[in-house]
């Protein structure tokens, strides 16, 4: 698998670098058809904050988009956290897999549509000193922006995208009304549809 090693106020070394191309590197064995990850570091500014290294990994292949976030006390932790959860992320892709196949099968012949470039949701991480002030008169503003592909799924598929990319919420084209909808998490552990009127 293809690894890419990115940081703001971070030093990689060549020991965590190597570190880094062993464990995020060999998820391919778990899952075939891993072909990149972007693994990308960064400094908490604010001293309040404990665990300051801040590390995202990106995992994508064969249709699949695997992705997660974590604070560690230093890089080397930062990488340890994510390979765990990048783990348990394959092993229930790779049941929901079986179960589908085994189960049902239209859904997984759908399951080829490739991953959107860009996944809905994300949010930037701004290591500017504004970013790190408290302040409740602040105005939100858009800080990030991105476009991205909707392919055409049924809401199981589109659960299953929330869930791997550690979303809240995912934006999509229901397949059964050829229209947009959405699906999200709700605060009672189920998930709730809304589906655009036609």
């Amino acid at each position: 698998m293809d690894v890419s090693i990115s940081a703001r106020h971070v030093n990689i070394t060549p020991r965590l670098e190597e570190v880094i191309h062993e464990k995020i590197g060999g998820l391919d064995k778990f899952l075939q058809g891993l072909e990149r990850a972007e693994v990308h570091f960064d400094e908490a500014r604010n001293p309040r904050i404990v665990d300051k290294e801040f590390c995202e990994v990106v995992v994508e292949g064969h249709g699949h988009h695997l992705r997660c976030k974590v604070h560690a006390a230093d890089p080397f932790s930062a990488i340890d956290a994510a390979t765990l959860k990048l783990e348990r992320q394959i092993r229930k892709l790779r049941t929901r897999l079986q179960r589908r196949h085994h189960g049902l099968g239209e859904t997984l012949r759908r399951m080829d549509v490739p991953a959107p470039e860009m996944d809905p949701g994300s949010v930037a991480v701004d290591g500017s000193p504004e970013a790190d002030r408290e302040d409740d008169e602040r105005i939100p503003v858009i800080v990030k922006s991105k476009r991205f592909y909707l392919a055409p799924m049924s809401t199981e598929e589109a659960v299953l995208k929330m869930d791997l990319l550690g979303h809240g919420f995912f934006f999509f084209i229901n397949a059964e009304t050829n229209r947009s909808a959405v699906v999200y998490k709700r605060d009672d552990g189920d998930v709730g549809l809304i589906d655009e009127a036609g």
